[in-house]
């Protein structure tokens, strides 16, 4: 049951988690104008909704209900390399919606499958040829001739596969991001990435390949990948090395040569034997306007100005009182944790999860910063979430936690944002809880 990917689709009317027995769920907005309630609120941060919003419109606020659950990917064992491969789903891409049905994209290791997921509520009856049960009926017996007619029935969701990209990566698919044009989606593994037209799935072209003639020679895999949100020929890919290469793929077929690089320059005072793996960026995310890059790497956040290279406009520090515990960290493996990182509708608020299920909220203009906790105990329905602090030695104030009672087996790997309000989904391991802005 462990949620390992979040994803609120393009009107943040639906909302798909994806787990790691390879099941996707997809929640729908209830279409309610009134008090729907949605765990609990967000307040701390006066956050300013995007200006696409007109000040007199009626906020629907319903709650997010199951609407589709559905086994998306099934255990598989690779013969050829005895390797098992894990039916957890690694990330959801939804495509935006041109018909009544929806379309997603959900990836797990090795395969990703476009699944349709569509609504029935009428059915066929009175054929000519099949009885009332299916059974094909003799045609001797039949006299008269009836014309077939709908009928309603219970509301059914189906979620049918359409196509599965399958056989195209030898390393662990990290990334899928669905270009601008609609027409293509990218998948990423630690060496490649693919891009892939929707209707092809026996072909993929390889337009980045990092693996070196001789294996001993690796020294950085890719760990992340998206496109442009408006260029179809742009898009960006991160490394562990801490370094973001943006690509551009009208230059050439194969993009191992990047078009800007964005690297910042190592504070020798701060060089440790952790540095290399703190550094790796694990998660990178375009804001929407196009302008910047958000990454986030084990300590901080980082937003990058598309037109400055040699450093990031903005750092936020996540969680710095982990800078004393990196060792401890190392022992349990922590250190390896893969945060992920999401802008709010209007850019102007970035959002990611830390340990002891906290997750931290920056805003870009006030500086401000809070850090909100998602646990049964507070998640009363309509119950405003009280910012927490993290008490770093000297005396503990009565409200803080200390940094050596965090619980480090909680925590909040993936998040999402609702497109154009102020709701937030938030993986907490096998719970997933959604906030809301405080409703006047």
């Amino acid at each position: 049951d462990i949620i390992s990917t979040v994803e609120f689709n393009h009107t943040g009317e639906l909302l798909a988690t994806g787990d790691k027995g390879g099941r996707v769920v997809i929640f729908q907005r209830e279409q309610e104008v009134s008090g729907g309630e949605l765990g609990s609120v967000i307040e701390p941060l006066k956050f300013s909704l995007p200006s696409f919003q007109s000040k007199n419109q009626i906020h629907r606020r319903g709650e997010y209900n199951v609407y589709s659950t559905f086994q998306s990917h099934e255990p598989e064992f690779d013969y050829l390399k005895s390797l098992e491969i894990e039916e957890k789903i690694n990330k959801i891409r939804w495509l935006p919606q041109q018909n009544a049905a929806y379309f997603l994209l959900s990836t797990n290791d090795k395969t990703v499958k476009l699944w349709k997921v569509s609504e029935r509520d009428k059915r066929p009856e009175g054929y000519n040829l099949k009885d009332e049960e299916g059974r094909l009926r003799d045609p001797a017996t039949i006299t008269t001739l009836r014309v077939p007619v709908l009928r309603p029935m219970d509301l059914m969701v189906e979620a049918t596969p359409r196509r599965v990209f399958a056989n195209a990566h030898t390393y662990h698919i990290n990334s899928i991001s669905v270009n601008s044009d609609y027409e293509t989606y990218m998948s990423a593994d630690d060496l490649r990435i693919n891009l892939w037209n929707f209707e092809i799935t026996n072909q993929s072209f390889n337009i980045v390949d990092i693996k070196p003639a001789n294996m001993e020679e690796l020294t950085e895999v890719i760990t992340a990948a998206e496109f442009h949100p408006h260029h179809c020929n742009t898009f960006v890919y991160s490394s562990s090395k801490g370094t973001i290469r943006l690509c551009d793929m009208r230059a050439s077929a194969l993009c191992d040569r990047h078009t800007k690089f964005f690297e910042e320059p190592e504070d020798p005072s701060n060089r440790s034997f952790f540095s290399e793996i703190i550094s790796s960026i694990s998660d990178v995310k375009f804001s929407h306007s196009g302008r910047y890059i958000m990454t986030r790497d084990y300590l901080t956040v980082k937003v990058w100005d598309l037109n400055m290279e040699n450093r990031p406009i903005e750092t936020y520090q996540v969680h710095d009182y982990l800078r004393s515990k990196l060792c401890s960290l190392y022992e349990n493996d922590c250190i390896f944790d893969k945060f992920e990182c999401v802008w709010n509708g209007s850019d102007s608020v970035i959002m990611t999860g830390s340990y002891n299920n906290f997750f931290r909220m920056f805003d870009r203009n006030t500086k401000r910063d809070v850090t909100l906790e998602a646990s049964r105990e507070n998640s009363k329905p309509r119950a405003i979430l009280k910012p927490r602090k993290v008490c770093v030695g000297g005396k503990r104030r009565k409200d803080e936690i200390s940094v050596d009672s965090l619980d480090f087996s909680k925590k909040i790997l993936h998040t999402a944002w609702h497109p154009s309000e102020n709701i937030i989904a938030v993986a907490a391991t096998n719970n997933l809880y959604i906030f809301q802005d405080k409703v006047n």
